[in-house]
């Protein structure tokens, strides 16, 4: 087995850190690490995050979030969280987290029965809490060591005080099924709860919502640290509304897309938030700052041109180190000219300024399980083999979700989907997930005997309830995933 050490967590919270620009044209090294040290203790004057001194040019910039919305950067963002989200102490909070974990479904009378929750690991948070309206987008990470191993949840939530707003929170687990989670916002480098919300620069890019699209440990020359830090790809989202033009579609929610009930009884969609890809920096994973991009928004890049398959919004931003040199970003859009959605590529040196290669996949055939186009992409190296697997979120002609798998030998070109249908289909007309499966996160085995892989999920059910679920490959086998049941069953 290979030894994985947990990331550690900085000894001292950040401290008020000025906007400083980084140079564009440094020479960049990235390195992905299966290595994570323990940091000695920063002073309490530092940020936990220093970017190296350049020269004065058109410069990249790099700002504190907070957990609370419409702050400066003007002090300490551990100190910065609502009051009426404040967490309790960690042992209760852990606490509480496990009970809400081991009676997963005690609080809806919705499941009320196991066949119902099949495949089911992280429901809603409580009704108070920052996640008890919606959750979906996981990204999940597992971290081996001698001993012990952890896991790693970030997700995107919704709360009945914001209705509107997606924000970022991260919950923590032993084994990937029963979860930590957080009532409000994180105080401490090892609490679990909300970490990112929207930004409140009314310039920006993701002044709407917030949703993660994947989580890289990495080294650079460009961001120096104690460290190697987290690096966040996540989807921000604005007001600004985007036409879909005459392309009505029917997809279920939840998406950023808007419902426009004066067309049918169907309640088909119009328009769409428009959607651009960002990126945080973490020493502790809770603790995040912006890497503000090139695009005037604070974004990484634009949509495209008129005309152009992209050109009406960019949405989760999934990364993949190649290699030093070589970093592959995967999101999609809506093209205008198909009316379907489809899934591009774009390439990097250094994990901030991007070059857009092109569409890799769209929708399929007529009467297909992704007639109406391919979204939400999650693209992992295969360790054993050596080629790219893409676990992605096919959409059907009637607006229902499931998830389907293709390969590819170089991750650039040349797409092959495995089988022909789904890997996960929604589950029957009473299950937690009937109305649609997407979202999906894969997770290479490591050290288990059959090499087998674990697909996380976003599930939809009746009403519009959303959870996250899991499924396991039959071992190696890639074409079929089967819903969690329990320990039993791996």
């Amino acid at each position: 087995m290979e030894t994985v050490n947990f990331p550690a967590s900085p000894a001292t919270p950040k401290t008020t850190n000025p906007t400083t620009s980084i140079p564009p044209n440094s020479s960049i090294k990235l390195k992905l690490l299966n290595l994570y040290p323990v940091n000695r203790a920063l002073p309490s004057n530092r940020s936990a995050i220093i970017l190296n001194p350049g020269k004065r040019s058109t410069s990249l910039f790099l700002t504190l979030c907070s957990t609370k919305p419409d702050t400066t950067t003007d002090g300490n963002p551990a100190a910065e969280f609502d009051s009426d989200t404040n967490s309790t102490s960690n042992a209760h909070q852990q606490n509480q987290a496990e009970t809400a974990s081991n009676q997963l479904l005690s609080s809806s009378s919705s499941f009320p029965s196991a066949a119902q929750s099949r495949g089911l690991v992280f429901d809603l948070g409580l009704k108070e809490s920052w996640d008890g309206v919606e959750i979906g987008s996981p990204v999940v990470k597992r971290f081996l060591s001698d001993d012990e191993e952890r896991w790693y949840m970030w997700y995107h939530g919704r709360s009945n005080k914001n209705p509107d707003t997606d924000s970022i929170g991260l919950a923590i687990s032993s084994n990937g099924i029963h979860w930590e989670r957080g009532k409000g916002a994180v105080q401490s480098s090892t609490d679990v709860g909300l970490v990112m919300k929207c930004g409140g620069d009314w310039w920006a890019f993701d002044t709407k919502s917030i949703r993660p699209s994947e989580v890289m440990i990495m080294s650079s020359t460009k961001v120096r640290a104690a460290s190697a830090v987290y690096w966040l790809y996540y989807t921000g989202f604005s007001s600004e509304e985007v036409e879909l033009s005459d392309s009505v579609l029917a997809i279920q929610n939840p998406e950023k897309l808007l419902y426009d009930n004066d067309i049918d009884q169907n309640f088909r969609i119009r328009k769409a938030f428009k959607s651009l890809p960002g990126l945080a920096i973490s020493q502790d994973g809770r603790n995040w700052a912006r890497i503000e991009g090139e695009h005037h928004s604070g974004a990484l890049f634009d949509v495209g041109l008129e005309g152009e398959w992209d050109s009406l919004f960019v949405a989760s931003p999934h990364v993949v180190f190649h290699n030093t040199d070589d970093l592959r970003m995967y999101y999609h859009s809506f093209d205008l000219k198909n009316k379907k959605l489809a899934i591009g590529i774009a390439r990097s040196r250094d994990g901030i300024k991007w070059v857009k290669l092109g569409k890799i996949m769209e929708g399929g055939t007529s009467g297909g399980f992704d007639e109406l186009g391919v979204r939400n992409a999650c693209v992992v190296r295969n360790k054993k083999i050596g080629n790219y697997l893409m676990a992605y979120e096919a959409v059907a002609a009637d607006g229902r979700s499931c998830i389907g798998l293709a390969v590819s030998a170089d991750g650039l070109k040349d797409w092959r989907r495995v089988g022909d249908g789904a890997v996960l289909k929604p589950s029957l007309r009473d299950g937690w997930d009937s109305e649609g499966v997407g979202s999906p996160c894969l997770v290479q085995m490591e050290g288990n005997e059959d090499g087998g892989w674990r697909l996380y999920y976003r599930g939809i059910g009746e009403g519009g309830r959303t959870g996250i679920g899991m499924a396991v490959s039959e071992g190696r086998k890639l074409e079929l995933f089967r819903r969690w049941v329990g320990f039993l069953h791996f």
